[in-house]
């Protein structure tokens, strides 16, 4: 049997760690104010069904590495103040990931728009 109270509870925390994701990352909110510049584009460019789909995952992609690479920072912080080499190779890794969806994302958009605007 499903417990409500519990899954209330979870969505609570799932959308306050999307609010401190926006209102605590710069790079999140850079992200953000892409994905809405993208979607208004979409709407003039007349974006096929395929094609939206394929912004819409590239734009999740990028939220979620993003996402991710956040919480490895706060985490590998709380665990240490200090230097550890460690520490850093792990947060360089998940802020190339958030790199390598951006890359992605940019790479669909072009594909997407391009035939859009010259089919």
């Amino acid at each position: 049997m499903i417990n409500f109270k519990k899954l209330y509870r979870s969505f609570t925390y799932a959308l306050s760690g999307i609010k401190q994701l926006f209102v605590g990352q710069q790079n999140a909110r850079i992200h953000l104010l892409a994905t809405f510049s993208v979607i208004i584009a979409a709407f003039f460019a007349n974006v096929s069904a395929s094609g939206w789909l394929a912004l819409i995952f590239a734009i999740g992609l990028v939220l979620v590495a993003e996402g991710i690479n956040t919480a490895i920072e706060h985490l590998a912080n709380s665990v240490s103040t200090t230097y550890h080499p460690e520490i850093k190779k792990a947060k360089d890794i998940a802020a190339g990931a958030v790199l390598i969806a951006a890359i992605i994302a940019v790479a669909i958009g072009i594909i997407v728009f391009t035939t859009s605007i010259w089919p």
